[in-house]
This record gives structure tokens, C-alpha cells and sequence, in this order.
């Protein structure tokens, strides 16, 4: 059957149920998908043996269903294309502020660098593409927790817990739910040597992306001073808005 819009109905409503799914957390009955839906059970029924056939949707043992390992493969290429498509816009990033740019997502609990642009400077940092660490205990994973319900934040770091990757890291959650308000407020994260010695970062989260994301700039704490913080952090602000405005219209 096709669309209204011209697409295929059925596609269209496939698409919709894993959206629906990872809106309800990844787990989900039939019957809550139809009320999420407004489909008839026995379209939704039928939609849903497909995806399980074709790994996209598993059905557990408690005869909910929830998203399949399928979609890992798909979610984490997304994510590497996502970060070269951004790659032009770090660049420019790198050029105005001198210092090294990066963009992360949060996917399975985890921040994960998907994209670089190293500064000139010598010094190496030690975030790198494909690197995942826990959000607590960066700049990127700070940033993108702003954006989220306090409960959800609460949920995800009784997941995850919060190890220390410094002296300097958040490890006590209403501390943190502090520092995500005053995040929130500003516009912006700072990461003050708290996933490695010596570094500060400044990261603001993409507004609109699919997933949540952020861009940082990083550099060693003598070059990242709070004067230079300041002008940063309307350059990774700009930057961010330009990124999430192209993600809205495709371009």
C-alpha cells in the first residue's frame, strides 16, 4: 500500500514501531504499541513478526518486545557517517579557536567519539575516535545529560555507576544533578581535568540530533584558561546550533 506522501505504508509504519520502542525505553507489549500507534492489533502483530524475523526487534521472555541486536550494527555505521559528515564543521571549529574538536554521541549508556579535528599544537589528547567512556566523567556526556529528565539521568547512572577517571570526577549523583541544572542554565559544560589530568573541555550538546550529541573543544588547562573559556563557548555554541540546523533540514 502506499502513503499519502507517496512512501510505502507499511515501511512507513515499520519504522514508526521501532521509534515508538525506543521512545517506551526499548521494551514494549503489543497492545502498548498499538495505543503508541493507533494501529489495529493485527497490522501491528504482523509488522512485528516481520522485524523479529529480520533481527530488528527480539521478543523476550516476558513476551514483551524490545529492540534487537540488528540495529547495534546499523546505530554504530550511522554513527561513524554522522561523524564524517560533521567532520567540515570541526574543522572550522579547530580554525577559529585554535584547539582540538570533537563530536559524541550517547549510545547503550555510553558517550563514543565519532569524529576529530586534532589542533596543530603537539600535544595528543587522550580522547580518540571510538573511544567510549562513561558520561559522567566527560565534558560531551555532561552536556547531553543537561538535556535529559533528572529520573532518566538517575536511571542511566544506576546502570552505569560513576568510577572516577581523575580525582576531579563527578562521583556523587546529587552532586552531578547540580552541576546538569547549572548546565543546563549556561549553556554549556566544562570538563575541569575530570576525565584526564591536565585537560580542560567545553562542550555544548547538538540541539535536534536523533540521539543525543555534543561537540567539545579540548586543550591543556594552561591554554584553556577561564579568558579563553569565554570565547570558546559561543564558538562551540555556534558551531553546535549549525550542526543541529543542518540535521533538521538535511542539507
Amino acid at each position: 500500500m502506499v502513503a499519502k506522501d507517496g512512501g510505502v505504508q507499511s515501511l512507513q509504519r515499520a519504522f514508526d514501531l521501532l521509534e515508538h520502542l525506543a521512545d517506551t525505553g526499548g521494551e514494549a507489549s503489543l497492545s502498548e504499541l498499538a495505543t503508541l500507534s493507533g494501529l489495529p492489533m493485527p497490522t501491528i502483530h504482523r509488522l512485528i513478526r516481520t522485524l523479529v524475523d529480520l533481527g530488528y526487534v527480539r521478543q523476550n521472555t516476558n513476551r514483551r518486545y524490545a529492540l534487537g541486536a540488528r540495529l547495534i550494527r546499523l546505530g554504530e555505521n550511522a554513527s561513524m557517517q554522522f561523524g564524517t559528515w560533521a567532520r567540515p564543521l570541526l574543522a572550522e571549529l579547530v580554525e577559529e579557536v585554535g584547539e582540538t574538536a570533537n563530536l559524541a554521541v550517547l549510545e547503550r549508556d555510553e558517550v563514543v567519539y565519532v569524529s576529530q579535528v586534532p589542533s596543530k599544537h603537539s600535544m595528543r589528547m587522550f580522547t580518540e575516535v571510538g573511544r567510549r567512556l562513561l558520561p559522567h566523567g566527560t565534558g560531551v556526556g555532561k552536556a547531553m545529560l543537561a538535556q535529559l529528565p533528572a529520573e532518566d539521568v538517575a536511571e542511566l547512572l544506576s546502570r552505569t555507576g560513576m568510577p572516577a577517571y581523575t580525582e576531579h570526577t563527578f562521583t556523587d549523583p546529587e552532586a552531578l544533578q547540580r552541576e546538569l541544572e547549572k548546565i543546563a542554565q549556561q549553556g554549556y559544560a566544562l570538563d575541569e581535568a575530570e576525565q584526564e589530568l591536565g585537560v580542560r573541555c567545553v562542550a555544548v550538546a547538538v540541539p535536534g540530533a536523533p540521539v543525543p550529541a555534543a561537540l567539545s573543544v579540548s586543550g591543556p588547562s594552561g591554554r584553556l584558561t577561564t579568558e579563553a573559556v569565554a570565547h570558546i563557548a559561543p564558538a562551540v555554541q555556534r558551531v553546535a546550533q549549525t550542526l543541529g540546523a543542518h540535521l533538521d533540514t538535511g542539507a
